[in-house]
């Protein structure tokens, strides 16, 4: 089965960019088979700045998201979103896309159940 999470909050702050990626963990873990998708909009995109530090025994969702590349996903960042941000490509996690609305479109269609936090 194809999962797309959606993700729009910010990393930290609120919850739901790291239960997003609980979530991304959980499918994949549960249906290995299957594919799972993350795209990253709004205050989102900052969730794969790479060189994130956070105090020992508190989530990292730069990390949250190596374990979604390392489990055969994919991650795609919206860059409109990213330009709005001052982000550039090189600021980003390895193994991240810089995206368009057209390939989340694209991906939306492809997928059998998407799910937005």
């Amino acid at each position: 089965m194809k999962h797309l999470i959606i993700l729009n909050d910010p990393p930290y702050g609120s919850e739901r960019s790291y239960n997003g990626l609980r979530m991304a963990h959980a499918l994949a873990k549960h249906d290995t088979a299957g594919e799972v998708s993350v795209f990253l909009m709004a205050d989102a995109v900052l969730c794969a700045k790479q060189g994130q530090t956070t105090p020992h025994g508190y989530y990292n969702l730069e990390r949250m998201l190596r374990r979604v590349l390392s489990a055969r996903g994919c991650v795609l960042m919206c860059g409109t979103c990213m330009d709005a941000r001052g982000l550039a490509d090189t600021d980003m996690l390895e193994g991240a896309t810089r995206s368009t609305m057209d390939e989340l479109a694209e991906t939306t269609l492809a997928a059998d159940k998407v799910i937005v936090f």
